[in-house]
C-alpha cells in the first residue's frame, strides 16, 4: 500500500539551516504532517534525535524519506510523497534546479531560502511557464532574503492610504549584550560559499534579466537617486552601505509582477546596511573589497572557501553560529516610504504627479535571529501558507517572489505568531 501523502518535507535535513528548520518545525507545522529528506538515513536520525531534545518533543516518528540532489529519480519521488517541498540544500546555485524540476513534475509546491539573485532569475525564465501549466508555486528568498523587506514594502501599501512613489529600507544586524565571549562566526560555511559564488556571477545577472524582462518598466517621477556610500542617514542616525542587491531585487520582480497583473504603479525601492562610524563601514568596505576582487578569479573563490574565517574576517566558519550567539542576535529594518495622499489627483496629461510626495509613512520590522532563526520561521510559514490559502494566491501558480504570491494572504499575521517569527509595525504617519 502507498505511504500516505504527507503535507511537507523538509529536504537538506542535515545542513545547518535544515537542522534549524526541523526545530522551528514542530511549532510552526503543528497539525501538519510532515517528514524530513536527505541522502543519509543515519544522519536524518541523528539531526532527528538532536532537535526531539532541544524541543523537548519526541521526533522519532517523524517520516524520513531518502533523496540525492543527483538523483533525479529519488527528487520526484520524494517531491510525490508530499504537498509541498521545503528546500534547505544550498548553494541553491548547484543544487537548487534539480529540486524545482522534480517538484513540477511531481505537482508539489516549492520553496527556499535562496538569497541568490541568478538562481531565483534563472529558475523564472525557465520554469514559470511549466509550473503554470501545473498548477505548481516555486518561490524562493522565503528567509531573511527577502521576507522582511519584501512582505515589508506589501505591508505598507495597505497602511499608506495613498499612493507611494519609492521605499529606503534601513538594516541593522546586531547583537544583544555585544559578541564578547560568543565566538566571532555569524554565519557557517554554506551561506558564505553561496555569497561568493552570487558575487562572483553578478554579471550573468543583466544578461538573465534582459531575457527575463525584455520590456522596461516606465519612470516614474520623482526618481528615487542612491544615497552616497558612508554617508549619515538622517532617518536612522547610521552611517549607511548600499545592502547587497537580493532584497531589492527580489522587491523589483514583485512590483514589476503586479504592475503587470494589475496595472499598480511600481514603487522604487533602494535599501541600505547601517553601522554605528564611518570607521566601522570602512573596516566592512575593506574586507567586501578584497572579496569582490578574489571572487572574480578560479584561484580566488579556492582560497575564499577554503578560509572562511580569514577571509570573513572570523564572520563565517565551518561550525557555523554558537549557541549562544544565535539566541542573541537580531535584526531591525526601518523602511520609508514617500508618496502622495488620495486627495491629491495625477496630471490628466501625463499621467504623473506634479508636485512632490507631501506623505510618508515609516514601517520597523525585527526579528530574532536572522541567520537561521527568523529564516526558518519564515521558510515554514511560507509552506503553511501556500498550504492553507492558496485560494488568495495567484490562481495559475509559476515561479514567483514572496510579496507577489502573498499579497493578498495572511502570511504576515502567521509570522508574528511565532517566538522567532518577524513583526511588523507602524512608527509614524505623517
Amino acid at each position: 500500500m502507498a505511504a500516505k501523502k504527507l503535507d511537507a518535507i523538509i529536504f537538506g535535513a542535515t545542513g545547518f539551516t535544515g537542522k534549524y528548520t526541523v526545530l522551528e518545525a514542530v511549532s510552526v507545522l503543528k497539525g501538519l504532517n510532515w517528514g524530513i529528506a536527505g541522502r543519509s538515513q543515519e544522519k536524518l536520525q541523528s539531526v532527528l534525535k538532536e532537535m526531539s531534545a532541544k524541543s523537548k518533543t519526541d521526533l522519532s516518528q517523524t517520516p524520513i524519506i531518502i533523496a540525492d540532489v543527483n538523483n533525479e529519480a529519488s527528487l520526484i519521488e520524494m517531491a510525490k510523497r508530499c504537498r509541498i517541498v521545503v528546500n534547505t540544500a544550498g548553494p541553491y546555485r548547484f543544487f537548487g534546479e534539480n529540486v524545482v524540476k522534480a517538484c513540477i513534475e511531481a505537482g508539489a509546491h516549492h520553496v527556499d531560502v535562496s538569497g541568490e539573485p541568478q538562481y531565483m532569475e534563472t529558475m523564472q525564465l525557465k520554469y514559470n511557464d511549466r509550473a503554470r501549466e501545473r498548477g505548481v508555486y516555486v518561490i524562493s528568498a522565503c528567509g531573511f532574503d527577502s521576507i522582511p523587506a519584501d512582505m515589508g514594502v506589501v505591508f505598507i501599501e495597505k497602511n499608506f492610504d495613498g499612493v507611494i512613489n519609492s521605499v529606503e529600507n534601513f538594516v541593522h544586524l546586531g547583537v544583544k549584550g555585544g559578541t564578547k565571549g560568543l565566538g566571532g562566526a555569524a554565519l557557517n560555511t554554506g551561506t558564505w560559499e553561496s555569497a561568493i559564488h552570487a558575487i562572483a556571477n553578478r554579471s550573468e545577472s543583466i544578461a538573465i534579466r534582459r531575457k527575463l524582462f525584455p520590456d522596461r518598466l516606465p519612470k516614474f517621477h520623482p526618481a528615487l537617486k542612491s544615497r552616497a556610500p558612508l554617508s549619515i542617514a538622517e532617518d536612522v542616525g547610521k552611517v549607511i552601505l548600499p545592502f547587497p542587491e537580493t532584497d531589492r531585487s527580489v522587491v523589483m520582480r514583485s512590483q514589476r509582477y503586479l504592475y503587470e497583473t494589475e496595472k499598480k504603479r511600481p514603487i522604487q525601492m533602494q535599501a541600505y546596511m547601517t553601522y554605528p562610524s564611518r570607521l566601522v563601514a570602512g573596516v566592512v568596505v575593506f574586507f567586501a573589497s578584497i572579496i569582490g576582487i578574489m571572487a572574480q578569479f578560479s584561484f580566488g573563490r579556492q582560497l575564499l572557501l577554503k578560509y572562511p574565517s580569514f577571509f570573513s574576517g572570523g564572520m563565517a566558519s565551518r561550525d557555523g553560529p554558537s549557541e549562544a550567539r544565535m539566541e542573541r542576535s537580531f535584526f531591525s529594518m526601518t523602511m520609508k516610504a514617500s508618496g502622495w495622499p488620495k486627495s491629491q489627483k495625477l496630471a490628466e496629461s501625463t499621467d504623473q504627479y506634479t508636485s512632490p510626495p507631501s506623505k510618508t509613512l515609516t514601517v520597523k520590522i525585527t526579528g530574532p535571529n536572522p541567520g537561521y532563526g527568523s529564516t526558518c520561521v519564515a521558510l515554514l510559514s511560507t509552506a503553511k501558507t501556500i498550504l492553507n490559502e492558496s485560494d488568495k494566491m495567484p490562481s495559475t501558480g509559476g515561479v514567483l517572489p514572496p510579496g507577489a504570491a502573498f499579497s493578498k494572504t495572511s502570511l504576515i499575521s502567521e509570522l508574528e505568531k511565532h517566538e522567532h517569527g518577524i513583526k511588523y509595525e507602524i512608527v509614524a504617519n505623517k
